[in-house]
């Protein structure tokens, strides 16, 4: 019996078998940067919250350029409403696409995971060295603190 394939975008092909190439290939890029860049243990809450947030990045921006993902990171850059509005132009295309699947859960894992971290928008410290006061945490989204990190691993490169 011959192997079932996929035109490797990770769409059916002939009722074949759909392997999401798309998805699969942004997290490992993701997970190169990462990993190069040794900002969180690979096991850790925050590795994956990062990886998530960059895999659906390089994803969603459909085009292989770090310049393109780190204005897309950036802190002022509005990153989620940018991520739902990609992942309705991918389900209007796609919408059983397993690439998109995927997109979609890590989506809603990065927005329903909460952490209890440093307060990233809380009155610096005290002294001119401290910059954030990491005694003050909150509670945040799984993607508030990964977001960051990505940028941080994607301008390390």
């Amino acid at each position: 019996m011959p192997p079932e394939s996929t035109n490797g975008a990770g769409r059916r092909n002939g009722g074949g078998l759909a392997v999401p190439m798309a998805w699969l290939c942004a997290e490992y890029l993701a997970d190169q940067y990462l990993t190069a860049a040794g900002l969180a243990e690979p096991a850790s809450l925050e590795h994956r919250a990062a990886l998530r947030a960059l895999a659906l990045t390089v994803h969603l921006s459909g085009e292989p350029a770090p310049d393109t993902w780190l204005r897309h990171t950036a802190h002022e850059a509005d990153w989620p409403a940018w991520v739902a509005e990609r992942l309705a132009a991918e389900a209007a295309e796609d919408p059983d696409g397993a690439d998109l699947v995927l997109a979609r859960g890590a989506w809603t894992a990065l927005r329903e995971t909460w952490v209890h971290a440093a307060d990233l928008e809380s009155p610096p410290g005290t002294g001119t060295a401290l910059l954030v006061d990491e005694t003050a945490r909150t509670w945040l989204p799984a993607w508030q603190l990964g977001l960051p990190l990505a940028h941080l691993a994607l301008w390390l490169a």
